[in-house]
């Protein structure tokens, strides 16, 4: 079943805006500007069922993996350990602090499905965005 992504009520509520906290110049910013993310849900909704636990949502796996590439990460596991750490990730995930950061093993299971099927919408807008 396809999930969405709900942030989780927080422990303790901090004042802190992720939004406020990522520099302007930042190069995630471009991307998350240039790259709508969300159109991923249309083209592997089909590879969904309609029971079972929410899976994390497509357009999140689909942002994990270019943060894998982009920062020239060395692995998945290593993703996600860092995720927490580094406050642009979050806000580039659209994850809160206190989010839970999904389990390594979450991106090899959709690496296939998800990036042979977003491969044809993300490479023309990929080239239009300019990170330097």
């Amino acid at each position: 079943m396809m999930g969405e992504h709900k942030s989780e009520p927080q422990l303790f509520n901090c004042a802190v805006n992720l939004e406020k906290r990522v520099r302007a110049n930042h190069p995630l910013r471009q991307v998350k500007a240039a790259i709508d993310f969300s159109i991923v849900r249309e083209e592997v909704a089909h590879c969904y069922g309609r029971n079972g636990n929410e899976s994390v949502p497509p357009e999140v796996i689909l942002k994990m993996m270019f943060l894998l590439f982009f920062d020239d990460v060395k692995s998945e596991r290593e993703l996600m350990e860092v995720i927490g750490e580094r406050l642009d990730y979050l806000w580039f995930l659209d994850y809160a602090l206190d989010d839970k950061v999904p389990d390594h093993s979450v991106l090899p299971l959709r690496r296939c499905v998800g990036l042979i099927k977003a491969r044809s919408w993300t490479q023309p807008r990929l080239q239009t965005v300019d990170i330097s």
